[in-house]
């Protein structure tokens, strides 16, 4: 096979990918960020709320969208295999804080640019 044959049915694998997540075939779990990421750099991943497994931690979606969005518009959608972005996180190891409705939610501030340095370096 020549190259161009190689790279084409590689494309092809994961444009098939993408039309399953957009079809429904795959589940997702999608969660947005509106504005502050934009000032800190960080997304927040919740992962426990009123002391029971929530987030990331409890989804069975086989996907993580995490959508980010900058005075009502959508700059971009960040997607993970659900699986692979626990890995991520516990090598991470990124700053926990409570939030959400009466501070009842364990959340973890994850620094775009160490996610994309630890994707990266896996």
């Amino acid at each position: 096979m020549r190259k161009f044959d190689v790279d084409l049915e590689f494309g092809k694998q994961w444009e098939e990918h993408i039309d399953e997540m957009f079809s429904g075939a795959k589940t997702c779990e999608i969660k947005t960020e509106r504005d502050k990421w934009a000032h800190t750099g960080n997304i927040c991943i919740e992962i426990e709320s009123y002391g029971k497994p929530s987030g990331l931690t409890s989804t069975e979606a086989e996907m993580w969208v995490h959508n980010l969005v900058k005075d009502g518009e959508l700059c971009c959608s960040l997607v993970f295999n659900t699986v692979k972005l626990r890995e991520i996180m516990a090598e991470m190891k990124p700053y926990t804080v409570m939030g959400g409705d009466n501070n009842a939610s364990k959340l973890q501030l994850v620094s775009l640019v160490k996610l994309m340095e630890t994707i990266r370096d896996l």
